[in-house]
């Protein structure tokens, strides 16, 4: 990978060299994507439509498909009443369209554009959405999905493919908006939806494949807040990628508690036997007191006779940078309640160019409650932007041990990078895998591990409003 020739952020130039992960001559790939707000009857077809519902191109959880090794060159159009951005969730791409105001661009204001280069390196499942007021745009549904096509995954044929985006609606009986960040959820584990939904409705689908045949299930918590317990009422059912990261199959019966823990921003592909005709395959959230349904998968007799389950294996990822954990440097992180801003952290040298960057107060909230190390980001009226957690060497391996000592849980995302979950110390039969967010329990430590990358890379909660409240921090890697 070499340094690509980009023009610096408005904030000045750039200490850090934004890395490029496809070669020049890569297939391009133009898309104009415009956030706008549409009317939307999230309450059913005989309920009073939702106005403001925030969407890409007008299309609620937009879909993009593109073969790996594509260039996505993105004009960005903000139709939005407020300011924003785009972030690209899981892609490994030059820090400097990753979405992040003030370290990577300045935000995009009402009416203004924003040019996004979007290098597709790795096949598998992600996502994009914003990155400034994200619990209120992200809240009222701005989301879109993203699956990066590896040519190689043709040997490995489904009957179906079936997308579960779990992702609920703060609404009141009238279908207007409520208020997305409390200080009651920022708090403690979140303000949730009052509205359950799936794919954007309140009722669960249903899906037909062939019976005897095989389901891709492949599932996002788009949700700010929601933390679900993955199952299905088969045991016919086996984990084939993490957070689009391809995966050494094994039986959902095999996991911690026979199902897949998963938060705000993590995404799962599972493949499902199907059983015989007229019969139904229920996945569920297993999670709330009484089991929720996502999707009920039914059996259409297609002629088929019934073989043995045999999991299907992805192609094993050969273009990820991984770490060398015998080589890797330990760091280890507190997730912890803030007692207010704090920053411990050394400070950025005066003429740094993000020295003296501030927050913009649309794209935080008003409280701090969390923090990492004792440092928080900026919210309220203390908008400056704090030190960088630690300053890591580009192409050098880290282990990262996560420990949770909060009440709630936390799903941790690092940006601009795919890490390798090695263990926790909780769940022991956990096994080793890729992602790019890793949910941290009360009382748990987790290690990750990752080959660090050029840039500026924010590390925080993908609860949304713990992000909001102070539970973010950054790494500058150069």
């Amino acid at each position: 990978m070499g340094a690509a020739a980009f023009a610096p952020s408005a904030l000045g130039e750039e200490v850090p060299k934004a890395i490029d992960t496809l070669p020049p001559d890569a297939p391009q790939r133009r898309l104009s994507l415009v956030a706008d707000e549409i009317e939307v009857p999230l309450l059913g077809a005989d309920k009073p439509p939702t106005s403001r519902f925030c969407a890409y191109n007008g299309k609620p959880f937009l879909t993009l498909r593109a073969p790996q090794g594509t260039r996505l060159m993105v004009e960005f159009e903000n139709k939005l009443p407020d300011p924003t951005t785009v972030h690209w969730h899981g892609i490994r791409g030059p820090y400097i369209f990753d979405g992040v105001a003030p370290i990577t661009q300045p935000i995009v204001p009402a009416g203004g554009r924003f040019f996004y280069n979007v290098p597709l390196p790795d096949p598998g499942f992600y996502f994009f959405h914003p990155h400034c007021d994200e619990t209120g745009q992200v809240g009222r549904g701005l989301v879109g999905l993203l699956f990066v096509e590896n040519p190689r995954e043709a040997q490995v044929r489904f009957d179906v493919e079936h997308i579960i985006a779990v992702k609920d609606w703060r609404l009141d009986d009238a279908g207007r908006w409520l208020k997305m960040f409390t200080d009651e959820g920022a708090s403690t584990a979140g303000t949730f939806g009052t509205v359950r939904a799936v794919n954007g409705s309140p009722v669960a689908p249903r899906a037909e494949a062939p019976a005897y045949g095989d389901v891709r299930v492949r599932t996002i918590i788009a949700d700010a807040t929601r933390v679900i317990d993955f199952g299905c009422d088969t045991d016919d059912a086996a984990v084939i990628a993490v957070d689009g990261q391809a995966i050494k199959p094994f039986l959902l019966s095999e996991a911690p508690d026979d199902i897949w823990r998963m938060g705000p921003a993590m995404r799962l592909d599972v493949h499902v036997r199907m059983p015989g005709p007229g019969q139904e395959v229920r996945i569920y959230d297993y999670r709330t007191a009484e089991p929720y349904l996502l999707t009920t998968l039914v059996a259409v007799d297609k002629g088929r006779k019934k073989t043995p389950f045999k999991p299907k294996a992805l192609p094993t990822p050969t273009e990820l940078p991984l770490p060398d954990i015998a080589k890797a440097t330990h760091l280890d992180f507190l997730v912890q309640t803030a007692a207010g801003a704090t920053a411990i952290a050394p400070a950025l040298p005066p003429d740094d160019p993000l020295a003296k960057a501030l927050i913009d107060s649309l794209c935080v909230g008003d409280k701090t409650f969390w923090a990492l190390n004792r440092n928080s980001w900026g919210a309220g009226t203390d908008l400056r932007l704090p030190p960088p957690l630690n300053v890591l060497k580009d192409g050098e391996s880290y282990i990262l041990t996560i420990t949770n000592v909060s009440k709630h849980v936390h799903p941790m995302h690092l940006h601009g990078h795919v890490f390798k979950v090695l263990s926790s110390s909780k769940k022991k039969k956990l096994p080793q895998f890729l992602a790019d967010t890793v949910l941290v329990e009360p009382n748990e430590s987790v290690d990750i591990a990752f080959k660090a990358t050029s840039g500026n890379w924010v590390f925080h909660c993908h609860i949304l409003e713990h992000m909001d409240s102070g539970l973010m921090g950054w790494f500058r890697v150069a």
